[in-house]
């Protein structure tokens, strides 16, 4: 078999989010796979080399609208399956890595077109279920987010492998991308299955392999997402999925010196503490690791004097309280002046007051429940903190019931001291504070606005002046590594708006970018000298 095509992918265009409207073909059938995930208990075991593993240790997947609910029971992977898992991704290696990168991405690009077909309502119907999103927030990642990540990754794939330098008469030159020596632990969230997808799958599609450690509150859609990846041609032990405890997995792997990288999506303090177990063991490993990886948010939304008042309100309740404000850019915080604070506060108020929450089977319902306990139990220990300080006042929402479901209500907290606990903190949560400022210190409320948070992951300005954007672009140019500009300061896509940030918010390389892509090769330059010099002599010795 010859192969000696020149290749190429041509740029993609985001995949279309359906509309789910009454009476469609689509809403019928994920109506229907609701039904059927939450008919039956499904056992979920490690993937090891291509084998299905099963350790007897086990953890359940619950409903977030409906704890009482089991929808599966998930296999954790111990000492022995973690090790085993290494042992299988560095056996996969040698002929992944050589593998066309053609070829590669031919299995990415079927994942592909399978998530976007036959396998959109499981994908989604796993998502809305076991991770309590609503079908819209669902549709928008779990399914088209993912398509765009591995669409547009083997786009940049091909982009990088074309990158090459110039050349002369009797000197050849190139770059040769080699993948990382070693393998890549990929460690993903539970608040989008998109990322659980792209985490393990951009270092693979550059020929590495790779150990993912999906969070145990996503397991359910990233365990399908795993079966697609197989159907669609991936070899054995190119990813190893082992769910288990993060800490007894991450310090085992941590340890080992065929570590080349990490590619992560969690907290800061989780982020940290990878970072330092690396430090401390910078001598053991054969390469110094690829640290990847993106964390917190304390998104804000800036306003001006000159914003108009139901645009505002709009990106307020977006930003804020899609997915019950568990997504790292979430709105979190804003900066009102005071004249538009009094124009829009009762609309506000009544808006969110009449926000339907409710189970993710209701495709009425705008806000579902938060993940699980230990999240449930963190956002109501602020709003507590909110109802005793006599530095703030709860306006809307406030509420929690966990009887049945981790709801908690759409809430609005006003405070007067903008270095509030809430104005600083990571909630993530359904949970907005308010900071009213007086309208003639917008440039002083700029500053405070920069420097009132570690984070540097999303922001917006909500303004019609300007130089009033213009004057919030500059100060706040490194308080965001995604900045809007009138418009909430959520859903970045794939190809449009490259997402991530710095300051405590991660490594800013931008998943599903090139950027992304890039760090996951160890370039190797190679120069050939067609006739090579045959005395060591340079005509400037020659005496004159």
């Amino acid at each position: 078999m010859f192969n000696n095509s020149i290749f190429s992918f041509k740029r993609p265009l985001n995949e279309p989010v359906l509309g789910y409207r009454a009476g469609s073909a689509e809403k019928r059938e994920l109506k229907a796979r609701l039904e059927e995930l939450k008919s039956k208990v499904v056992e979920i075991p490690l993937v090891i080399g291509g084998r299905e593993v099963k350790t007897g240790n086990l953890g359940e997947v619950r409903m977030p609208t409906d704890h009482r609910k089991v929808l599966a029971v998930y296999h954790k992977a111990g000492e022995k399956e973690v090790a085993m898992a290494v042992e299988a991704a560095l056996a996969a290696k040698a002929k992944w890595e050589r593998m066309p990168w053609n070829l590669r991405a031919l299995i990415f690009k079927k994942a592909a077109c399978l998530l976007a077909g036959p396998y959109r309502s499981l994908i989604n119907a796993s998502t809305m279920l076991g991770q309590g999103k609503n079908v819209y927030q669902s549709e928008i990642e779990a399914a088209c987010e993912l398509v765009d990540f591995l669409e547009f990754n083997t786009h940049y794939m091909c982009e990088i492998y074309k990158d090459q330098p110039d050349c002369t008469r009797d000197m050849i030159n190139q770059v040769e991308y080699r993948p990382l020596e070693g393998f890549v632990f990929a460690v993903t969230p539970f608040n989008f299955t998109a990322i659980g997808g792209n985490l393990p799958t951009a270092p693979a599609m550059m020929g590495n392999t790779v150990l993912w450690k999906p969070a145990s509150t996503a397991v359910y859609s990233n365990y399908i997402f795993m079966k697609i990846l197989e159907e669609a041609g991936l070899p054995a032990g190119v990813i190893n999925f082992i769910p288990g405890s993060g800490a007894e997995i991450a310090n085992q792997v941590l340890e080992s010196p065929d570590l080349a990288g990490i590619h992560f999506t969690g907290s800061t303090e989780v982020f940290n503490s990878i970072w330092k177990k690396i430090g401390e063991n910078i001598a053991r490993y054969r390469t110094y690791p690829r640290i990847v990886g993106e964390t917190g948010g304390k998104g804000f939304v800036m306003v001006h004097s000159s914003a108009d008042g139901d645009e505002l309100i709009t990106a307020l309740i977006r930003g804020a309280y899609e997915y019950q404000g568990q997504k790292c850019s979430a709105a979190s915080r804003a900066y009102i002046p005071a004249g538009k604070w009094a124009e829009i506060k009762d609309k506000l108020v009544a808006e969110v007051n009449n926000i339907r929450m409710g189970p993710v089977e209701d495709f009425t319902c705008f806000v579902n429940a938060v993940i699980d306990r230990t999240a449930f139990e963190k956002i109501v220990g602020y709003l507590k903190y909110a109802q005793e300080s006599p530095e703030a006042e709860i306006i809307a929402g406030g509420s929690f019931d966990g009887s049945k479901g981790w709801y908690v209500s759409p809430t609005v907290i006003v405070t007067g001291n903008p270095r509030f606990k809430t104005m600083e903190e990571e909630i993530f949560g359904p949970v907005l504070t308010v900071y009213v400022y007086p309208d003639e210190e917008y440039e002083e409320t700029l500053r405070l606005c920069n420097e009132t948070s570690a984070y540097g992951l999303t922001g917006c300005i909500i303004a019609r002046d300007r130089e009033a954007q213009i004057k919030a672009l500059d100060i706040l140019t490194h308080a965001a590594g995604n900045f809007y500009i009138n418009d909430k300061p959520t859903a970045a896509i794939v190809g449009q708006q490259p997402f991530g940030g710095s300051r405590a918010s991660g490594t800013n390389d931008k998943a599903g970018s090139l950027w992304n892509m890039i760090r996951w090769v160890s370039p190797r330059s190679l120069k050939e000298t067609l006739v090579p010099p045959k005395n060591y002599h340079y005509q400037l010795m020659e005496e004159e």
